[in-house]
């Protein structure tokens, strides 16, 4: 039988997972990569570590960790959730472990684990992986397609279309007939010039809360002050639901921050309690919050209360302003910088055109569509890989299903 040929668009997560479940009895698979290095993302993800995924089992909730996708993804996770990408790398003696905030590692802390594991599959089905290979055009032919690149031409029965989310290839499918849906990034940190910040990078808070009354909504997690401003989960995840309605205010906006993550009321009695089981101390070496010294006494100086005033001499003002700076601390952002080398947008294939049955375009006959290049994206931990790995898994099943 003659083996159909599959040109794979794209070589990262997306990409080598699929051709790493096809059946290399049916197909002769080609991964076409324009950088040298195959799965970029997947080695500098989770600082190198790469989260593969996250522990959150239940198909429904974690389509809710996807604001952009979270519907069609739902029967996706239904046929391949996290549990299953577990169960695949561990077949591969690759074992993964949950940490405490569910985010899922492999036991060797290193991304190149992942990548051995992917690269072997794919050899060892004796697939062409071709680096430095740009794709500059593609021409359907009666039944197959004409792939064009910078290193010759190649011909497909099938495509499959995993490049990501950058311009020029948003472009080439789009040229195709399929409609983008513009990009804007998703996961990034807030560029914040306040005095309460400066000199205080690193400095970190285990559940702030940060909502933007313009766009009335707010998270809640783990938040860090960084050399630019703000960042960590809380600011992520706000970054992430509403990356297009902030593109839309040119990142110019106001937040309001609580560092302590409780309400100013309970933060009263907490401060009371305290001053009255230890009257004798200074304001300044009195520990009332889990925050760092560092950072109590910039909120004292701001809320320009004498560091060395006892405790119990502090006024009622004294107190509200202290308060206020914690709990509720108006900021003004100024702009965005992208978290770290992960960049994610929003934006790409309408999802509409695509059929998320078996991730096949209703555009383009015999091709398929899957990874960043859709209009999908994820909070950050391990989600917009696990959403790679299950729309690949389905693609290969499409695949090895067809009857040759």
């Amino acid at each position: 039988m003659d083996r159909k040929k599959i040109i794979i668009i794209g070589g990262g997560a997306a990409g080598f997972f699929c051709a790493a479940n096809l059946d290399e009895q049916k197909f002769d698979v080609i991964i076409l990569e324009q950088h040298s290095d195959v799965l970029q993302k997947v080695k500098i993800s989770g600082g190198g570590r790469c989260n593969v995924t996250h522990a959150c089992f239940d198909p429904r909730e974690l389509a809710g960790f996807y604001p952009r996708g979270n519907k069609e993804l739902l029967s996706v996770f239904h046929k391949f959730q996290p549990g299953d990408t577990i169960d695949w790398f561990e077949q591969r003696n690759v074992p993964l472990t949950i940490e405490n905030d569910n985010r899922i590692f492999p036991e060797s802390n290193s991304s190149q684990t992942i990548i051995n594991t992917l690269v072997k599959e794919v050899s060892d089905k004796n697939f062409n992986i071709k680096t430095k290979s740009v794709v500059n055009g593609i021409v359907k032919q009666d039944s197959q397609y004409l792939i064009q690149t910078n290193s010759g031409d190649y011909t497909a029965d099938y495509v499959v279309y995993t490049t990501g989310s950058a311009p020029k290839s948003l472009k080439l499918i789009q040229n195709l007939g399929h409609q983008i849906v513009d990009p804007v990034p998703s996961l990034f940190t807030f560029n914040i010039k306040n005095e309460l910040l400066n000199d205080l990078p690193g400095t970190s808070f285990t559940n702030a809360e940060v909502s933007i009354p313009q766009l009335k909504t707010e998270e809640s997690g783990p938040m860090l002050i960084t050399h630019w401003g703000l960042s960590g989960p809380a600011i992520l995840k706000i970054s992430a639901w509403k990356a297009r309605e902030l593109a839309d205010l040119k990142y110019q906006f106001e937040i309001l921050v609580n560092f302590l993550g409780i309400d100013i009321e309970t933060a009263e009695e907490t401060f009371k309690k305290f001053r009255n089981e230890n009257p004798k101390k200074t304001i300044g070496t009195s520990k009332v919050f889990d925050i760092t010294s560092r950072f109590w006494h910039r909120i004292l100086w701001i809320s320009k209360v004498d560091l060395n005033k006892n405790i119990s001499n502090i006024s009622a003002k004294e107190i509200q302003s202290i308060l206020q700076n914690l709990c509720g601390n108006r900021m003004k952002v100024t702009g965005k910088s992208t978290y770290k080398d992960e960049f994610v947008t929003a934006g790409g294939v309408n999802l509409k055109e695509i059929n998320f049955k078996n991730m096949s375009s209703k555009i383009l006959e015999n091709v398929y569509v899957a990874g960043e290049v859709l209009n999908i994206d994820a909070v950050t931990g391990g989600f917009n890989f696990q959403a790679c790995w299950s729309e690949a898994w389905l693609i290969a099943q499409d695949l090895n299903s067809i009857e040759l």
